[in-house]
């Protein structure tokens, strides 16, 4: 450990993970560390179940769910966007060759207490019974508007705004729902379901970032057909080993269960990090907040609650993997409820069983009670694992002192928020933005998914 590195990453969460890929790829000397035993960090899978169990004092699992080692319990359960950036990452990183995808098999959302399917396309949004007749042809409408939206072409910017003509680029997304006049319902599943936003805030913003949101929902949608999301088989906790293999490949080091017992400073600016008597030093540290609690702040808290099932999530078609959105109207929240679901066919759980979670982030003093939306939807369930998390975020951006420190992962159930987050660290740390021209125009073995 007593060299010198470019970049020395603490944690082995998603995030650091993948940034430190990012480095490894780019020709960057990285020295990888995490004070726990296991890949993962906050976002790490456990196996097998009782380690699982005993991570939330829950005693021994029962007999009943057979052996401990077909359990790859995720911590913080997240898809992936099959066209999103993540897997643009991934793809340029080469960290896919070590991973294998299955295609996430619906994605629903909640209307008045129901669940139904959300419309993948032009056809589905005529036969759906999510919506009235004609407001299923307004919201066709709206969908062929926004594919064929082209922010390089002016010729497809045109709307129609109180009878008069507009450009769309210059308009807020309320406006844009009111020149096609769709309901509240529809504006619900569009803007939550479909654009994936966490509440309403976005409404009275411009409309370009949903309307790219919108078309990388039905782009992700086009690559597999079932649904817009991917995840991988054995569960997250492959993506950090996936990279662990790729940083072995450009010369990065790992070391698991050491610890960080100092990030070393000299005149404002980090120098190295110390271990025991050991002194590695480098030029920047990347790292997750529980490194440096002290230089971030609480915004907030996320409640999740994993589930062991027997069965699929009731009205999804008996599907063996779902995601259901509950806009936050629906259930007179300031923000969405998640449910994720997946099952035995992604080597998570043992035969004939399914692990669902129910997220959201925290709004009052009875956290539980806040999902009980969500676990409504879920049926018999067989044992429940509630965790209450603080959502940090770093108290400056780091380029002063070269320590970057990531983001708590929020109650999504896709990581196109930690995308962002590794995006933005990456550009405070390099001084520019990830090219992804530099990313191949290819996409994830159709045969995997």
């Amino acid at each position: 450990m007593d060299e010198e590195y470019d970049v020395i990453v603490l944690g082995t969460g998603l995030t650091e993970c993948i940034l430190s890929g990012m480095m490894s790829v780019s020709g960057k000397k990285v020295l990888h560390m995490d004070r726990n035993k296991y890949y993962g960090g906050a976002s790490a899978s456990i196996c097998p179940l009782a380690d699982f169990y005993e991570r939330f004092n829950m005693g021994t699992p029962p007999a009943e769910f057979m052996n401990g080692r077909d359990w790859n319990v995720d911590l913080i359960p997240k898809y992936l966007m099959a066209n999103g950036q993540l897997v643009q990452l991934l793809i340029h990183t080469g960290v896919t060759r070590y991973l294998e995808f299955k295609s996430i098999e619906g994605s629903y959302v909640m209307k008045g207490g129901k669940v139904y399917k959300v419309p993948a396309d032009g056809k589905e949004a005529l036969t759906t019974s999510l919506m009235g007749i004609f407001e299923k042809r307004r919201f066709k409408k709206m969908l062929e508007f926004i594919q064929n939206f082209d922010e390089d072409d002016p010729k497809t910017w045109n709307i129609t705004i109180s009878n008069k003509p507009t450009c769309a680029k210059d308009v807020t997304m309320e406006q844009l729902y009111a020149a096609f006049g769709v309901d509240h319902n529809t504006i619900d599943v569009t803007g939550h379901a479909i654009a994936l936003h966490r509440n309403d805030d976005y409404i009275k913003k411009n409309c370009l970032d949903g309307i790219k949101r919108i078309k990388l929902y039905f782009d992700s949608l086009s690559r597999y057909g079932k649904s817009p999301y991917l995840y991988p088989l054995y569960g997250l906790g492959e993506l950090p080993q996936g990279f662990a293999r790729l940083s072995a490949i450009y010369g990065g080091t790992y070391m698991l269960d050491k610890p960080c017992d100092e990030i070393v400073m000299e005149d404002g600016k980090v120098v190295g990090v110390r271990s025991g008597e050991e002194v590695a030093k480098c030029k920047m540290v990347i790292c997750d907040p529980s490194y440096i609690p002290e230089k971030c702040n609480q915004v907030g808290k996320v409640v999740r609650a994993i589930c062991i099932l027997k069965h699929p999530v009731p009205n999804t078609n008996n599907s063996l993997s779902c995601q259901i959105i509950i806009p936050q109207n629906q259930v007179q929240r300031k923000s969405d409820i998640y449910v994720c679901c997946v099952s035995y066919t992604h080597q998570v759980a043992a035969k004939q069983f399914f692990l669902a979670t129910v997220s959201a982030t925290v709004e009052t003093d009875n956290p539980e009670l806040e999902i009980k939306p969500g676990l409504d939807l879920l049926g018999p369930i067989e044992q429940k694992f509630v965790s209450v998390d603080d959502l940090m975020e770093p108290t400056d951006d780091g380029i002063c002192n070269q320590v970057f420190i990531s983001k708590s992962y929020d109650a999504t159930t896709h990581f196109e928020t930690t995308c962002l987050d590794v995006l933005d660290i990456y550009r405070r740390a390099t001084g520019g933005d990830f090219d992804f021209s530099q990313v191949k125009h290819t996409s994830l073995d159709d045969e995997q998914c």
